[in-house]
């Protein structure tokens, strides 16, 4: 086999490996053929509301109408089109997330007007047959739920990433858009509003595509690419809004007393009830980005590390050698701090040269998510390098000025615990590091740690606005009876 050929027989492999990699869910989902039609898929939500427990009454609802009030179109390539970003329908979405939940009667008034004009049709047939036989009347609701969907929000999120080697490579991006429900219940008796609903909901779409694009021989070129597009169907993302209103909406109302759970129901409902409010506190303490705040930042931390250093200098190979060492962080801010480091380790130049240094270094240091359990780290600062001595932090001889910074990433398991991983860039102002003066540049080094995390003593997190049950009088129940025409 020659050169050539087998140069074209790795590339097919590699374009092989890459395709099936990033293009297998893409081919084994690609629609081939028509497919049939079939039932309306079901939001993890319409499950948990299936499972509310028991009604002791059904409620008689009324939805005259329940609007896309967002006035938003849909985005495209060369900016908006005339279709809407949000579905029209949400009157029946609603109704049936109504039914789904087993605690509401129901009732049309959207369509009222043909509803009645049916009515007199039948009555007026009626009364030519049977003479003095009526329609039984209509329910009247107990209460009427309005509202709809406020707002429609498109790229709160947006980003990617991407690697390319040689004409070989891969890259995802996203995008997230967020709708939002309001949904209130009024009582028809005193036009009181017994209760409004906030809820939202994220759309995610997402890319993912890989591509390869090489010479494999002299006017021969490979080019291959595969990709999977994906995004959550906009009206899937308002059904499970409004249903988690409604589920909101009855839970809600058992907890001011406008309406009741079944008597074999209250110990279901008391474990719902529990789950709601610790629901609530979690999302108050969330912003919009699905952020929340998990740990309470240290005003201390020790870390211990150990890890690999690698010598850029006036000898051509760059060797690996172990180091180690400790640092003490003071935050001033949950967000800002100082940081006292000290390291030892080995520079060497295989077959050159090894020297052990000491470095006493200070810093800055900035953690972008404080309240997170995974946080970034950035730190810059100065410090002095210099040989070491008999214990592995005295100095010996010269000693250097240095620059540093680097990223790192923490990890708090616990308040008390964590982990941490950094890789910094030391800048020494000598090119005299290595025993040797040559070039126009000074010598550097790469430390590489990863250690153990000691947090003493917490900043407070930010205190959010308590969840408390309100606690009113009992008021009339919502709940209306069937009427039952005169004889």
């Amino acid at each position: 086999m020659n050169v050539r050929l087998a140069t074209a027989v790795r590339a097919c492999i590699l374009s092989g490996l890459v395709g099936s990699l990033a293009g297998c869910t893409a081919f084994f989902h690609q629609p081939t053929q028509a497919r049939r039609a079939r039932l309306g898929e079901e939001t993890p939500t319409t499950v948990s509301l299936r499972e509310l427990p028991l009604a002791k009454e059904k409620i008689v609802a009324a939805v005259y109408k329940f609007r896309d009030l967002t006035g938003q179109y849909k985005q495209t390539e060369t900016g908006t089109g005339f279709s809407t970003a949000v579905t029209q329908g949400t009157t029946n979405i609603l109704l049936k997330a109504l039914e789904e939940s087993g605690w509401f009667v129901a009732i049309e008034r959207e369509n009222v007007s043909n509803l009645l004009n049916e009515r007199k049709i039948v009555r007026s047939s009626v009364a030519q047959f049977k003479e003095g036989e009526n329609l039984p009347p209509l329910l009247f609701a107990g209460i009427i739920l309005e509202g709809g969907v406020v707002s429609y929000d498109a790229n709160i999120i947006t980003g990617g990433g991407g690697v390319q080697y040689f004409g070989a490579g891969g890259a995802t991006q996203y995008r997230q858009d967020r709708v939002t429900v309001y949904l209130r219940a009024v009582s028809t008796k005193s036009g009181k509003i017994l209760k409004t609903i906030y809820t939202s909901k994220t759309i995610l779409s997402q890319t993912v595509n890989a591509s390869l694009f090489r010479y494999v021989t002299f006017k021969r070129l490979l080019e291959t690419e595969t990709g999977l597009t994906t995004t959550e169907p906009g009206q899937l993302a308002v059904t499970e809004a409004i249903e988690k209103a409604v589920e909101g909406l009855i839970i809600e109302g058992v907890r001011d007393n406008l309406w009741v759970a079944a008597d074999k129901s209250a110990g279901a409902m008391k474990k719902t009830l529990d789950a709601y409010e610790k629901e609530k506190t979690i999302m108050s303490e969330t912003d919009v980005y699905g952020l929340r705040k998990e740990v309470a930042p240290p005003f201390l931390s020790l870390h211990t590390y150990a890890g690999v250093m690698r010598y850029y200098g006036d000898y051509a190979r760059h060797t690996l050698r172990g180091s180690y060492g400790a640092s003490l962080d003071f935050h001033i801010t949950p967000t800002f701090g100082i940081q006292v480091n000290g390291a030892t380790g080995e520079l060497a130049s295989e077959g050159a040269f090894s020297r052990t240094v000491s470095s006493l270094e200070g810093n800055l240091i900035f953690r972008t998510m404080p309240y997170e359990r995974w946080t970034p780290l950035l730190f810059i600062g100065a410090g002095a390098v210099a040989q070491s001595g008999s214990t592995p932090f005295q100095f010996q001889g010269a000693t250097y000025l240095q620059a540093q910074g680097g990223v790192g990433v923490q990890f708090s398991a616990s308040k008390a615990i964590g982990f941490r991983s950094t890789i910094a860039y030391n800048q020494p102002f000598t090119d005299a590091l290595d025993g040797r003066v040559a070039g126009a540049r000074n010598d550097y080094y790469l430390r590489g740690t990863l250690g153990l995390v000691i947090h003493i003593g917490q900043f407070s997190l930010p205190k959010s606005r308590p969840i408390t049950s309100a606690q009113a009088p009992p008021q009339p129940s919502a709940v209306q009876p069937r009427p039952t025409p005169k004889k």
